[in-house]
């Protein structure tokens, strides 16, 4: 039998169907999408910078990042603030659903696929109620190096 400390918090949300969790211990918040300001020559996975309670915050398009067609941003669509390294990062994703516990029993190894971009970005498979959890290394997937390039032109 496990205690409560093998239990970790993801918030969960969703691109193309497929649920991907972040460990809460790095979102400090989620937003409703808000007006971005574009960035000359920054990547294109970088969708700009918005202006959060007087913070500017880069904004890292999570569906261009991992490869995946581009999507109109809805109602539905929001942006997941993280604190990564010191710098406020916002995730642009197409829903967040819920917070979730996962035991760390139920959390795999990443699958072993080679040539693939974005493996590096994936930290493991978590499995609740039936459902398989993508939980991505959020630092690896902002690419950090990138976001202190775009933070210091401001």
């Amino acid at each position: 039998m496990s205690n409560s400390s093998d239990n970790i918090k993801y918030v969960v949300f969703t691109m193309d169907n497929e649920h991907y969790g972040i460990d809460i211990t790095s979102v400090k918040s989620i937003e409703r999408i808000q007006y971005f300001t574009r960035v000359p020559n920054s990547p294109k996975y970088i969708k700009g910078v918005i202006n959060l309670r007087g913070e500017v915050v880069p904004i890292v398009d999570l569906r261009l990042r991992f490869d995946l067609a581009p999507r109109e941003v809805d109602a539905s669509s929001r942006i997941i603030i993280v604190f990564v390294n010191d710098i406020e990062i916002g995730l642009l994703v197409d829903s967040s659903s819920e917070v979730i516990e996962i035991n760390s029993e139920d959390i795999d190894s990443p699958p072993a696929i080679k040539d693939s971009v974005t493996e590096d970005f994936i930290k493991g498979i978590g499995k609740k109620e039936g459902n398989l959890i993508i939980l991505i290394d959020i630092e690896k997937v902002i690419g950090i190096k990138d976001i202190e390039q775009v933070t210091r032109s401001e």
